[in-house]
């Protein structure tokens, strides 16, 4: 395998692993500390989470992560090698789990939950709408991310 492609695998490593870790963070504590505060209040708070979610650091890291790990999975199947099936279902996991996961389940509960009212009773019911649900969904991002990340550490070392 050559330097390029090493480099690309190692960055599908880090990206899927940071991904994995950022959703994993979500669920373990940020979404169950905004469960301390009234569910109007927890509403308002991811609100503005979501907000600032939607910016480069984050949508360069998920979205990057997935190209990168495209292009990484087109290139071993281009050049196959012993490591090429554990790149291709390290992608797919990837890109299913967290840019289809993501654009399919979570970001329309997102868009729910900012479109809902602003008066407190209406953002609290809004909230118990949104978080089961949304959870759920960022539990698939967090094991996927977490996963494809497993799958190009196996990638990696067979190549390496």
């Amino acid at each position: 395998m050559d330097v390029f492609l090493v480099v690309l695998l190692v960055l599908s490593v880090v990206g899927s692993g940071v991904a994995g870790g950022v959703f994993y963070a979500f669920s373990a504590f940020v979404v169950q500390g905004l469960d301390r505060l009234e569910a109007a209040d927890a509403a308002r708070a991811m609100r503005a989470v979501n907000v600032t979610a939607v910016r480069a650091p984050l949508m360069l890291e998920l979205f990057g992560t997935a190209l990168v790990a495209a292009v990484v999975a087109v290139l071993a199947l281009v050049a196959p090698g012993p490591e090429t099936w554990w790149i291709v279902a390290a992608a797919a996991v990837y890109v299913l789990s967290v840019v289809v996961v993501t654009g399919g389940a979570n970001v329309p509960r997102n868009n729910a939950l900012a479109a809902a009212a602003t008066d407190g009773p209406a953002l609290a019911a809004a909230w118990r709408s949104f978080r089961p649900g949304w959870m759920g969904w960022n539990h698939v991002r967090a094991a996927g991310a977490s996963v494809a990340c497993a799958l190009f550490a196996i990638a990696l070392a067979i190549a390496w």
